[in-house]
């Protein structure tokens, strides 16, 4: 079996077959002690289920009786934490895909799970939907205090989310460790300089090397960068600002897989 991103969400919770390996969580295996091992945790896999005819509270009411001790109390906490409360009572057919994100998301968090996974959660919002939903989930991680796990495309998103990352390449992990920790592995000690005129740089520093008509990249040790400053301002070069050459996310995915299209 090749996993994929949706493959091992699945595997996790129990909804495909596992033919090699075991997963645990919170220290009981979900082939062996299914029930207690998925008790304390949420799910959204590809897209929420919902009910379009009703509304939001009439599907998160028919969710609550799926466990012993949801009471309105509750329901009404959900609510206010998905921002769902001025629209709650409107038909679920009415509502925008990022007000049915967050509605799948309070029926995922209703119980309390200590863990929450999320299958693409942003795929297909537009920026508001985006913003929204990353407020969301940090606002869910330090309030409800839950460990969410997110599968995604969008790296640009994941670097602003995340803490950790794990990659997959053709079913294999390629890469699992803190973000700051990869960024540190592999980030040089390249500068960008903003200057009047990179013109003036060719002759200067034949090192350096020119991005555009007011920007060039060096090598400089974190010491050396009043020595460089001193050295330009003397050969009259205007410097508007100094900037770490920091590698994004998305770099960093690129450099690790090669290029390739992976889940």
């Amino acid at each position: 079996m090749e996993l994929g991103k949706t493959t091992t969400i699945k595997l996790i919770l129990g909804l495909q077959k596992i033919t090699k390996g075991k997963v645990q969580i919170n220290g009981f295996d979900v082939e062996k002690q299914f029930t207690k091992a998925i008790e304390k945790v949420g799910a959204i896999v590809e897209n929420p289920d919902l009910y379009m005819y009703l509304s939001g509270y009439e599907n998160l009411k028919l969710i609550s009786n799926l466990y012993h001790g949801i009471d309105e109390n509750r329901i009404n906490e959900v609510i206010k934490l998905v921002k769902l409360d001025n629209r709650i009572h409107d038909k679920v057919s009415k509502y925008s895909l990022g007000m049915r994100q967050r509605l799948g998301i309070a029926q995922a968090i209703l119980h309390r799970p200590s863990l929450l996974i999320l299958d693409e959660p942003t795929n297909g919002l537009d920026p508001e939907g985006i913003k929204e939903m990353r407020e969301l989930l940090i606002k869910l991680a330090k309030k409800e205090k839950m460990a969410i796990l997110i599968s995604s495309h969008n790296l640009a998103e994941l670097d602003n989310l995340c803490n950790k990352v794990c990659i997959i390449k053709n079913g294999k992990i390629i890469e699992s460790s803190s973000i700051e920790k990869i960024k540190n592995e592999v980030n040089s000690e390249y500068k960008i300089f903003e200057i009047d005129d990179t013109s003036k740089i060719k002759n200067l520093l034949p090192q350096a090397i020119l991005l555009s008509p007011n920007q060039f990249k060096i090598n400089l040790p974190k010491e050396k960068t009043p020595e460089m400053v001193a050295k330009l301002v003397i050969n009259n070069v205007l410097i508007y600002g100094i900037m770490e050459d920091e590698k994004s996310l998305e770099d960093i995915f690129f450099e690790k897989t090669g290029g390739n299209v992976i889940e």
